[in-house]
């Protein structure tokens, strides 16, 4: 994933309100805006905006189901800032081992 896309995962992450509407999205097959509304103290339209931005950062994917709009997770978005994390804690993990080498001596 490109830094712009790990970018957006991490901005969309930044609120708890999208947290907690990720985190009941992959408790489940996924969620309408009114059935999570329903769950949080936040209105509708709120949870809309929230589905919005998770959306455009790739979070989530929306698929009209009859007359609804049902939210399902994207896991690829998640494993690619996990990959980055993991990357970035093993170069700090390196740096601290050959500074505590560094300083026994």
């Amino acid at each position: 994933m490109s830094t712009t896309g790990i970018d957006a995962t991490f901005a969309a992450l930044g609120d708890p309100t999208r947290r907690r509407v990720l985190g009941l999205l992959a408790e489940r097959d996924g969620a309408t805006a009114s059935e999570l509304s329903r769950e949080l103290p936040v209105t509708r339209q709120a949870i809309a905006k929230h589905l919005a931005a998770l959306d455009a950062a790739g979070l989530v994917h929306a698929a009209r189901e009859g007359r609804d709009v049902r939210y399902r997770v994207t896991p690829a978005p998640l494993e690619d800032a996990v990959a980055w994390m993991t990357r970035v804690g093993g170069e700090w993990d390196a740096r601290l081992a050959r500074l505590a080498k560094h300083a026994a001596r």
